[in-house]
């Protein structure tokens, strides 16, 4: 019955890589179906993997970068150097982390000649706007006296001016495109500061001193730095990584829609349609699910195809049942646990969940299909209907 399966998962926040998930439901997978072909594609969405997964296609290049193809095009991996898995929980602050180590990745891809930069953004632990990166490529960051600021998304609110004549100029060169969610936006009641700032850490109290903040920015950066036309509040992406997206998108980068960019390579949609079942898996199936997470994508390509779609979950949330194109979902936890040993054992939870699953997609197969018979009428006689 299920003569080929394709597992394309998202990896799972401070716990499995993509590629560690799409091992897992595989060896899931293989424990109910030995003899199922198996095709992985583990999916990143612009966070943690991003400069890695494109590598095992093209070139690796130390541990924060990559190029790709003739070496002209760099992948800057925001995560890498700002994302959240790097803060400890204890010290978890999204008003005091920065951009700056973006900035400098992106000034080391310059400095390999590259001339395309792609920035992946996702899984950031950061609410600066891009503040920091811009002064990482030579930006100051003013006050009312002249002073630069220090770094961190809370500093923003006394900002006056920015200095752009120091900017990398090399900048003007190369083409930034910013692989990114486009529903996240830098301000409003949407904003990220609202929307995430509570993941990364933030009080009540922090989020609406960083919603301020980054008001602000917005308006100064702007003012100083941005391009005719270009909305840094609420434009698509702006938001992307804590306001990453703003600040680059200042300097001249383009916003994509993250799977745009980073799906092109892999063939996906020609490779859901061989399938006869699709597994996705994210950290947590939820509301947010359908605004351009992976398990979101899978499924709505899956269904240009007729493919049932399969979700399984680390914590399933408000809204996992509304996911579009998602038939049946599954949390992989059996049973109540405390979050450090759930990270831990993410990989065999997974695994067990996937075969849990399995089991029950082959078993609903083997269920007779009993077909309920209407005679025929006359009159006003209606039918009965069995339920």
């Amino acid at each position: 019955m299920l003569s080929r399966v394709v597992v394309a998962p998202s990896g799972f926040k401070e716990s499995l890589s993509a590629q560690a998930a799409a091992d897992a439901i595989a060896d899931g997978v293989r424990r109910v179906l030995p003899a199922t072909a198996v095709d992985l594609i583990p999916l990143v969405d612009g966070g943690e993997g991003t400069a890695v997964t494109p590598v095992s296609y093209t070139h690796r290049v130390g541990t924060h970068f990559a190029l790709l193809g003739s070496r002209d095009t760099a992948v800057v991996e925001m995560a890498a150097v700002a994302g959240l898995s790097l803060v400890p929980r204890a010290l978890r602050d999204p008003g005091a982390t920065t951009t700056y180590g973006v900035g400098e990745l992106i000034r080391a891809a310059l400095d390999t000649g590259a001339r395309r930069i792609l920035v992946g953004c996702g899984d950031s632990g950061t609410s600066d706007g891009g503040a920091g990166a811009l002064q990482a490529l030579g930006a100051r960051l003013l006050d009312a006296d002249g002073f630069e600021l220090p770094q961190g998304g809370r500093e923003l609110i006394r900002l006056t001016r920015i200095d752009p004549s120091g900017l990398d100029a090399r900048l003007r060169r190369v083409e930034l495109l910013v692989a990114c969610n486009p529903y996240n936006v830098l301000c409003g009641e949407r904003g990220v500061a609202r929307v995430f700032g509570p993941q990364k850490g933030a009080t009540p109290a922090q989020v609406e001193e960083l919603s301020t903040a980054l008001e602000h920015w917005a308006h100064v950066l702007t003012r100083d730095v941005g391009r005719p036309g270009v909305d840094l509040r609420h434009g698509p992406g702006t938001g992307a990584s804590g306001g990453l997206g703003a600040g680059l998108a200042a300097l001249g980068a383009r916003l994509l829609p993250r799977f745009d960019v980073l799906l092109d390579h892999l063939d996906l949609d020609a490779r859901l349609a061989r399938a006869d079942l699709v597994v996705t898996a994210e950290g947590a199936l939820d509301h947010q699910t359908a605004r351009g997470k992976v398990p979101a994508e899978v499924a709505r390509r899956a269904k240009l195809h007729g493919r049932p779609v399969l979700a399984l979950a680390g914590t399933l949330g408000e809204g996992a049942h509304t996911v579009p194109g998602v038939d049946a979902y599954s949390g992989i936890l059996p049973a109540p646990m405390a979050l450090a040993e759930a990270l831990v054992r993410a990989s065999e939870l997974l695994t067990d969940a996937t075969e849990r699953a399995l089991r029950m997609i082959l078993l609903g197969a083997r269920l007779p299909v009993t077909r309920t018979l209407h005679a025929e009428v006359s009159g006003t006689q209606r039918p009965s209907s069995v339920r």
